[in-house]
């Protein structure tokens, strides 16, 4: 990995090149971004670029962290009991985590695309979802002591709400132009909670205020 800078001009260039890395990725896409784009945009030599980042696979690890760590706390919910109103912090958890998301969708494209054909970046987005399912499994089990549901291991039905969540989010606004309709949070919010609470907690549970 390229240094870790030591003083604040290094700390505001790197911020600076990350600034300028999230836009040429996000017009380029991953596989067409060229470093050199990037060291023109923010006004650097190339050797004064390396200094900070080792290629582009360092540069986009680096990015999609910073973005990963905001979108793991945009998930949570801070102002409902999950004990007592499970689908109200269920509805303020996907809110914050597809608010997150449609905020960084051009990165979170670019990530998919990275995927594909980085193992790297396909390691990171892989620790991304382990991290979200096992937060939520602990939370049920410790919570509400489900650790099955329907006979099926509980981390198991959650894994599959996550893929859930992860590929509406991906289809309603990192593909957002190809969607006939825009999809309003709320009602994407809604969508999936209603979904996830009905899969954990009962078919015929009544959902809230709903």
């Amino acid at each position: 990995m390229g240094a870790e800078p030591v003083t604040p001009k290094g700390v505001q260039t790197r911020d600076r090149i990350l600034e300028v890395a999230r836009t040429v990725f996000a017009r380029d896409g991953y596989v067409a971004m060229r470093m050199g784009d990037v060291a023109a945009e923010a006004g650097l030599s190339m050797g004064s670029l390396y200094r900070y980042f080792e290629n582009k696979e360092d540069l986009f690890a680096r990015l999609i962290a910073n973005i990963h760590e905001v979108l793991f706390q945009s998930s949570r919910a801070t102002d409902t009991d999950f004990a007592s109103q499970p689908y109200e912090a269920l509805l303020e958890a996907n809110r914050g985590y597809l608010e997150c998301y449609y905020n960084n969708r051009d990165i979170m494209r670019a990530l998919f695309e990275a995927v594909a054909v980085d193992k790297r970046d396909r390691d990171i987005w892989w620790r991304m979802r382990e991290r979200h399912i096992d937060r939520f499994t602990r939370a049920l089990r410790i919570t509400h002591g489900i650790t099955e549901i329907d006979g099926i291991d509980a981390r198991i039905v959650v894994d599959s709400m996550a893929s859930l969540v992860e590929q509406s989010a991906y289809c309603w606004y990192a593909q957002e132009e190809l969607n006939a309709r825009p999809m309003p949070l709320d009602v994407a919010a809604r969508t999936v909670t209603i979904i996830w609470y009905r899969a954990i907690f009962a078919a015929d549970a009544p959902v809230g205020n709903q």
